[in-house]
């Protein structure tokens, strides 16, 4: 996929993957942090697309309309990736506008969704049960050293929410299989059926109208772009979590560069080194 290459940040000083993009972030004021949950904290749902994609092409192909499997492979990857971060009902609502289209008779987007969950669930559940069963580690379902990071910023007295475009019921079962409700207590949102009641738009005012804060009291971390250009529309921090899921190391240069493009001030490829980063965000210096 094309994407506009942005050039190198600066490395923090000590640090080996931090990378700095913007230099005048207000620092040192930090009082609440927002965190995606999928592909940000989360490894539970790694290879998602794998799953959406495909039947979405089977069904295009049903059609046809005379396009190649790899021609609609393309398109359907096209906006599948740059709807990440939303909501999945956006994802199933371009998808139905792409079969009316090509002349096809169209589900309901809600229906769509639930065929895709139901499909996606055989892939996770047995990550799910492992990790409730024992039989898998929260450290190989999350993304490295997320763990750490929430811990250190509990400890430190930080207000963490979790702002997902999965929906709830899977949010607080897979978070709570991860260990993670008691670094956000009752602040965990995911997508709901009813799509126009929640968005993480929503979620960052509603904690910046709660807590009379000033923009650089709060923090984001996404890998997807919507995160990001909220988190800077309050005057945030937005640091951007360009995880490559299937290597579990390393940095996925599309990610980077969208994450870039929409806002991002640090970029990350995981939490290894949280400390630094910690020190880096918590200090005015």
């Amino acid at each position: 996929m094309e994407y506009r290459q942005y050039p190198r940040g600066r490395m923090l000083q000590g640090a080996d993957y931090i990378e700095i993009i913007n230099e005048d972030v207000q620092r040192g004021n930090i009082r609440f942090a927002l965190f995606d949950f999928d592909g940000t904290i989360s490894l539970i749902r790694q290879g998602w697309q794998d799953v959406m994609v495909p039947m979405m092409v089977d069904t295009l192909a049903q059609l046809d309309t005379g396009e190649t499997r790899e021609e609609l492979h393309d398109i359907v990857h096209e906006f599948v990736t740059r709807l990440t971060g939303k909501q999945t009902i956006y994802q199933m609502m371009e998808f139905a506008e792409h079969v009316s289209k090509r002349g096809g008779d169209a589900k309901e987007p809600i229906d769509y969704k639930w065929d895709y969950l139901n499909r996606l669930w055989e892939r996770i559940k047995d990550r799910v049960e492992g990790l409730k069963q024992g039989r898998y580690t929260r450290q190989e379902m999350s993304v490295a050293g997320s763990l750490q990071m929430l811990a250190a910023l509990h400890e430190r007295g930080v207000t963490m929410y979790l702002a997902s475009g999965t929906d709830r019921p899977y949010v607080l079962d897979e978070s709570g299989s991860l260990g993670l409700h008691p670094y956000f207590g009752g602040n965990i949102y995911g997508a709901l059926d009813d799509y126009e009641d929640y968005s993480k738009a929503m979620v960052i005012q509603q904690i910046i109208q709660e807590n009379d804060l000033q923009g650089s009291e709060l923090v984001g971390f996404g890998d997807g772009y919507v995160e990001i250009e909220e988190t800077k529309k309050v005057g945030g921090i937005a640091i951007g979590m360009a995880v490559d899921e299937d290597r579990r190391e390393g940095i996925d240069e599309w990610k980077r560069n969208r994450l870039i493009e929409y806002g991002a001030d640090v970029i990350l490829p995981d939490f290894r080194e949280y400390d630094r980063l910690l020190s880096y965000l918590l200090s005015a210096d």
